[in-house]
């Protein structure tokens, strides 16, 4: 009885060794077989979005920020911060957008990093206490968005030289796209009488769109690192809208539309939406990608304008 207790316990033992080696070596093919890619970790989810179109397989893109995040003033968690430690590149926006990252990248000082709207020449702030001050949403502009991929490409030639032809192909063929939509947005927009293109919005973030189709632009608030609506804010932004007869003012996805609603209560205009500025949707919205991303914003823009004329 002792004798088969004995040999039972071995079986037994034996058993789960024998599984764990099977699937160490099962992981260890599939390693063999697809190779350890390098990492790529972006700030945001747009960024991760763009850089995916031109790492292709080749490498792994990941966002530290996840989908609807606030970005300005997000808060790295502590697995956050493993993940740019094991990170083998890093690509961030810059001019003041991820005031979170200078500390947070400390614990990556060995991982090299690339701002991707260096070399670019940015809108400023006006009139504001952020007066003079780079207006950080430059992808916001289609035209501008080329200058991050060729940014992206050469740091992902640095990063990976074999694969170089990959990389330019991908930039290649993503920039037709881009400069595709570009054309779109142009002929979509200029539907909009000239002496109504003012745009509305809680976050300045469509300094750059409204900078390439012509429009004027009016917020609560910068940028979200600082969204607070103080009276002299909302009451300039009230008399923006009254006196111009602005029919339809939007927020962002990332931040409440409270104070934006109270504008259209007041002015009797129309609440148009939430546009994506800062943060892609999930993959189920209707801004999954940058270049979605792009089109639901000017849907809204168009809906909001084509409904405001319907009920003068």
């Amino acid at each position: 009885m002792k004798r088969f207790k004995l040999i039972s316990y071995f079986l037994f033992a034996f058993i789960p060794l024998s599984l764990i080696a099977c699937k160490s070596f099962e992981e260890e093919k599939s390693l063999k077989k697809h190779g350890p890619q390098p990492i790529v970790l972006t700030t945001f989810t747009v960024l991760a979005d763009i850089a995916r179109n031109i790492s292709g397989d080749r490498l792994i893109v990941q966002s530290i920020t996840k989908p609807g995040a606030e970005i300005h003033g997000y808060k790295p968690t502590p697995s956050d911060l493993v993940r740019a430690s094991q990170a083998d590149l890093i690509l961030e926006n810059g001019l003041g957008l991820e005031l979170w990252a200078k500390n947070f990248l400390k614990s990556a000082e060995n991982v090299p990093r690339v701002v991707l709207t260096n070399g670019m020449k940015p809108l400023l702030i006006e009139g504001d206490v952020y007066s003079g001050k780079p207006n950080p949403h430059a992808w916001m502009s289609p035209k501008r968005a080329i200058h991050y991929l060729d940014n992206i490409s050469k740091a992902f030639i640095d990063l990976d030289p074999k694969g170089e032809k990959i990389y330019l192909e991908n930039a290649r063929r993503y920039k037709k796209e881009i400069i595709k939509l570009d054309l779109e947005l142009k002929r979509a927009l200029s539907q909009i009488p000239e002496k109504k293109r003012i745009l509305v919005s809680c976050e300045g973030a469509l300094s750059y769109l409204a900078d390439d189709y012509g429009f004027m632009e009016a917020y609560l608030w910068p940028v979200n690192a600082e969204s607070q609506v103080t009276p002299r804010r909302m009451e300039k932004l009230i008399k923006i809208v009254s006196t111009n007869n602005v029919p339809v003012v939007f927020c962002e996805s990332t931040v409440s539309e409270k104070a934006q609603l109270e504008v259209a209560r007041i002015t009797k205009s129309t609440f148009g939406g939430k546009f994506f500025v800062d943060s892609l949707s999930d993959k189920d919205g209707p801004a999954s990608t940058f270049l979605d991303l792009q089109r639901h914003n000017v849907k809204l823009i168009l809906k909001g304008f084509s409904i405001s004329e319907k009920t003068k």
